[in-house]
């Protein structure tokens, strides 16, 4: 398992960013707060708000290239 902190600036972002993660078998979520969605979930995330941390769990060891993909989101 790896974990990163993930930030969504607007509905877009979600979009995006959704469309991206679908693409890979991992299993994935994300949590802010007590609240916990499925990241491949365009409704779970859009209710996790923006400008704000939330945490994304990938229930991988090798995901590097979904990393890669995702990297805008990453919050620095």
């Amino acid at each position: 398992m790896s974990k990163k902190m993930v930030m969504f600036r607007s509905p877009d972002d979600v979009l995006d960013f959704v469309k991206k993660v679908e693409k890979y078998p991992y299993d994935m979520d994300m949590k802010r707060g007590r609240y916990i969605v499925d990241a491949k979930s365009l409704l779970g995330l859009m209710n996790l708000g923006f400008e704000q941390e939330i945490e994304l769990k990938v229930y991988h060891d090798e995901c590097e290239d979904l990393w890669k993909d995702i990297e805008k989101y990453v919050a620095a």
